[in-house]
């Protein structure tokens, strides 16, 4: 149950960053939940270990503050592979 629901929140985290980034027309499903998922542990790892904000080493379940850590992760992520042209 646990990988449907990684599934499903890194598809809704994937999309919003996409759309935050303007890379909602070039990504499919798939890669929605790869940004998604990567950026959440990217974002979790940035924001929490590296930059030792409080909320997101304790987001570990489904809660708003791990809902927009991953964003921010994903976002991170897209501006990253933007920066590489895997995205235009």
């Amino acid at each position: 149950m646990g990988l449907i629901i990684a599934i499903l929140v890194g598809a809704l985290i994937g999309w919003i960053a996409s759309k935050i980034m303007g890379t909602d027309s070039q990504q499919g499903a798939i890669a929605n939940i790869l940004v998604g998922i990567i950026g959440s542990a990217l974002g979790s790892w940035l924001f929490g270990s590296v930059l030792g904000i409080g909320a997101a080493g304790a987001a570990g379940g489904f809660s708003l503050a791990g809902l927009t850590f991953g964003v921010l992760g994903a976002v991170v992520l897209i501006f990253i592979l933007k920066a590489l042209k895997v995205f235009k």
